[in-house]
């Protein structure tokens, strides 16, 4: 993966980006996303901000590289604190990350005024979809699109999400699974949670085993809850 082919996973991600975007790609590492929008002359300015000054580094030296540095700025810096309000930024991507990673710097990001709410939200987390779902229900941000892929024998998610000036709600069910997805089917949707019903299956069968108590009592009723919506669902 490079500027000049993307891994099948940030391809999916750009294809949420729309033409002409101000994008701010938080976590950016080597900068491949914002660089290969801005060379195939999908958007014309991207903010690029990183935490650690390894990866903030290398943005910066794939940027240079590139000649991009009037169309990319890198910004090394705590999530969207990587954000001006010079740069009129009304798209977000942030890939690569838990699910409670991403909802934390989502929610600095409102704290501090870095996050206005017209900004179109492109999320890739690699666990916690269910945490983030919920902050995104819990700011009126309405899921518009989802996908689910498998790379390289991992399997990633994409949420879009953009703010809806109604009341956003979803079921539990929703949140787990995904409003999308659980619609859509997919064949890497059902062989992620087949393989998530047999993981769960295992803990439960050794909480079965296990001494009884108030904790184990209550994960045994939880799993046994997640087992039966897996089943309703696939």
């Amino acid at each position: 993966m490079n500027e000049q082919k993307l891994s099948q996973r940030l391809q999916a991600v750009a294809n949420y980006v729309p033409s002409k975007a101000r994008l701010a790609d938080i976590g950016s590492d080597h900068a491949y996303l914002p660089a290969w929008l801005v060379l195939n002359q999908k958007i014309s300015y991207a903010v690029a901000g990183e935490v650690v000054q390894g990866p903030f580094l290398s943005a910066k030296k794939l940027v240079e590289s590139c000649n991009l540095q009037a169309q990319i700025v890198v910004r090394l810096a705590d999530g969207l604190q990587a954000i001006s309000d010079q740069d009129a930024i009304n798209v977000v991507t942030i890939c690569g990350m838990g699910g409670f990673l991403i909802r934390e710097i989502l929610e600095n990001g409102v704290q501090k005024g870095k996050l206005q709410g017209t900004e179109r939200l492109i999320l890739q987390p690699n666990i916690g979809e269910y945490s983030l779902r919920k902050w995104l229900m819990q700011h009126n941000y309405r899921i518009i699109a989802e996908e689910i892929l498998e790379e390289d024998a991992k399997i990633y998610g994409i949420i879009v999400a953009e703010k809806d000036q109604r009341v956003v709600h979803y079921t539990e069910k929703e949140l787990i699974f995904g409003p999308i997805l659980m619609q859509e089917k997919s064949v890497v949707f059902k062989k992620k949670w087949q393989h998530e019903k047999v993981q769960k299956g295992k803990i439960l069968k050794n909480l079965k085993k296990a001494q009884v108590s108030a904790e184990n009592l209550a994960k045994l009723k939880e799993i046994t809850d997640i087992l039966e919506r897996i089943d309703e669902v696939i």
